[in-house]
């Protein structure tokens, strides 16, 4: 079904209740009609009714995080995430950005996705860590002068160590039980190829055979959910065939699975990819999903910390994954997991948002953060690399780092017997 038919018949389903409003972080933020997913859902009509998109339209389209939280909380089935996708390939084709707008999205969507380029910044970012130059930077407030998303940015940047890379195929150990493909990312490898070696010791460790494609890119998370859809549609062709013969594809990082298992219908009206796509969607798991799937065999050592786990937006909401990693989690024994308070409004990071929208970001990132600190945990767990920098950066804020770890990471230290000290690094 084509865009101008199929936006009319999802808008359709809307009854207005205001479930969602409660729900909606730029809603909990501002109590704005308009800022809300019924508001823009009621800009969406005006637009099919031919009112043009403006930017005053535009800015509440802008404002939406897409974190998903409308759409389980709807008793109607709304499909607001389809709909807001939708409407940003609208945006992007039809509404003239500003030249500075324009310019930041073409640095963003220019390097984030292409992990090549991120690895040519790693030297000179590390070097400019290590130098202490970030914190006399930030002490000047040039960078917040010049540009706040540039200034979020440099500030969101995790501390950078050595990246050892991995090799192209991990054994099982012990009897082999599957055989997987590993998607490594585009940030997760760069920024946090701790956490892709940890998903692969535990996958190893659970009896898997661990295949690492070499020449794997990214996956066109960042461009689907910012209305890109040709750039997506390209990315998502060419991990296709970079996965195509593996059993199962293993992703440890929420927004990228999320845009996998949407490939289905990404390239549904392209013959030449659509049965391909599918069986590819079909195929794919979250490494907590996968690993409930496939039962615990290697044993679990105790593991005393006191952990506060985060839903990742793109992982409770758009791919239902929420008991699997508390299972996981509660597995291990000496080890308690604390909830975070309001789990369902996201923490700001949503993909680009906290670069493109850093104000109701770092407003978002500050309450996510001061919920956190409320548990009394001594590492929050988080499942995706967006909400591991930006909480990181508001616990940085808060005067109050934390120690920052995927669930991966924590499985890896009890299954190796390393104890706390295995991960509790903080990222701030």
């Amino acid at each position: 079904m084509s865009a101008p038919e199929e936006l009319p018949k999802l808008l359709g389903d809307c009854v207005h209740c205001g479930f969602c409003l409660p729900t909606c972080p730029t809603y909990v933020l501002w109590g704005e009609e308009m800022d809300s997913p019924r508001g823009r859902i009621h800009l969406m009509e005006q637009h099919q009714r031919g009112e043009p998109l403006g930017p005053a339209m535009v800015q509440h389209f802008d404002a939406c995080l897409g974190c998903m939280a409308c759409v389980t909380a709807c008793p109607s089935g709304v499909q607001y995430d389809r709909l807001i996708e939708l409407t940003r390939a609208e945006v992007e084709r039809e509404h003239p950005r500003s030249a500075a707008d324009r310019a930041l999205r073409k640095i963003i969507f220019g390097l984030f996705p292409y992990p090549r380029r991120l690895r040519a910044l790693r030297g000179p970012l590390r070097l400019y860590q290590r130098s202490g130059l970030d914190r006399a930077v930030r002490r000047t407030g040039v960078l917040e002068r010049l540009s706040p998303s540039l200034a979020a940015m440099e500030r969101l940047a995790p501390p950078l160590g050595r990246a050892p890379r991995l090799p192209g195929r991990v054994a099982a150990r012990g009897g082999r039980r599957a055989t997987v493909g590993m998607l490594t990312g585009c940030v997760q490898r760069e920024f946090f190829p701790g956490v892709n070696a940890a998903t692969a010791r535990v996958l190893a460790m659970e009896g898997c055979d661990v295949v690492i494609p070499r020449n794997q890119g990214c996956c066109g998370a960042l461009s689907l959910h910012s209305g890109r859809e040709d750039e997506a549609r390209r990315f998502a062709r060419r991990t296709i065939e970079t996965f195509e013969n593996v059993d199962v594809i293993v992703v440890n990082a929420a927004g990228c699975g999320s845009s996998m298992k949407e490939y289905a219908r990404l390239l549904a009206d392209d013959p030449a990819w659509a049965a391909r796509a599918e069986a590819l969607s079909a195929r794919t798991r979250d490494l907590a999903e996968y690993l409930v799937e496939l039962g615990p065999r290697a044993p679990r050592r105790p593991l005393p910390v006191t952990v506060a786990y985060h839903d990742a937006c793109h992982l409770a909401h758009a791919q239902g994954v929420r008991s699997q990693p508390r299972a996981l989690l509660a597995g291990i024994p000496e080890l308690t997991v604390r909830e975070i308070a309001d789990p369902d409004v996201c923490c700001g990071s949503a993909g680009t948002y906290n670069l493109l929208q850093p104000g109701p970001a770092a407003e978002l990132g500050d309450r996510k953060a001061a919920h956190v600190r409320a548990t009394g945990a001594d590492v929050l767990v988080a499942a995706n690399p967006g909400c591991a920098m930006q909480i990181a950066d508001a616990l940085g804020r808060q005067g109050a780092p934390m120690a920052v770890a995927h669930t991966a990471e924590i499985l890896d230290a009890s299954l190796r017997g390393l104890g706390p000290d295995g991960f509790r690094t903080p990222l701030s």
